[in-house]
């Protein structure tokens, strides 16, 4: 494992480490998107199916059951916790996910490295976490303004998709079989969703003013 992979694993655990923060100490998961939340647990569920069969090291086991773990607690807390339910924001997160998650099964079933049941949902988690994040976007231009820990939270995601692509740059030209070409180009698409988000945020961090995204 190289550095930019460790520093994007470091990332995305702190963007899930924010949005847990979010809930617990504001009780509150307003203007954040139970699909995106829904998408991601759905990936993370599908694509460590290799838990239980393959054992690559403690850090990469740990690192997987965390993952799915957090993303069950949080979809967990928005749709059960008594008092954080009642903050979600309904009428503004209804981007239709169900469709997305079609396509990137069929997309899955389609383009894959190798049609084996764990390929083949590999493959699906790697094009839907490319799109995971639509619905929370479009609930934040929906809404307009966004707190400073959820936009933190969705910067840090960004960031940690940002060093994975540093990392498969870094391991074509220094591994002599690195042929994940799915999860590069699903990379690309993923960060380029995120463009107009970080051009607001550094708009906003410049002026020093709150974060608003144009609806």
């Amino acid at each position: 494992m190289n550095i930019f992979r460790f520093a994007g694993d470091m990332t995305h655990l702190i963007s899930i480490l924010i949005l847990l923060l979010k809930i617990y100490a504001t009780k509150s998961c307003a203007g954040i998107s139970l699909k995106t939340q829904e998408l991601y647990a759905l990936v993370f569920l599908t694509r460590y199916m290799d838990l239980i069969t393959d054992y690559v090291s403690l850090y990469n086991t740990v690192m997987k059951i965390v993952f799915i773990v957090s993303s069950l607690a949080i979809v967990w807390c928005m749709r059960r916790h008594p008092l954080v339910r009642r903050s979600y924001d309904k009428d503004l997160d209804t981007f239709r996910h169900q469709y997305v998650v079609l396509a990137c099964f069929v997309l899955g079933l389609i383009m894959n490295e190798k049609f084996t049941f764990q390929e083949v949902f590999w493959a699906f988690s790697i094009y839907l976490e490319a799109v995971a994040i639509l619905p929370q976007l479009v609930l934040l231009q929906r809404s307009g303004n966004v707190d400073n820990l959820t936009g933190q939270y969705v910067l840090f995601l960004g960031a940690y998709r940002g060093l994975y692509i540093i990392n498969w740059i870094y391991r074509y030209f220094t591994e002599d079989h690195f042929t994940r070409w799915i999860a590069c180009v699903s990379g690309l698409v993923q960060t380029a969703l995120y463009a107009d988000f970080f051009y607001y945020y550094y708009l906003s961090w410049k002026t020093n003013t709150k974060l608003k995204l144009p609806a």
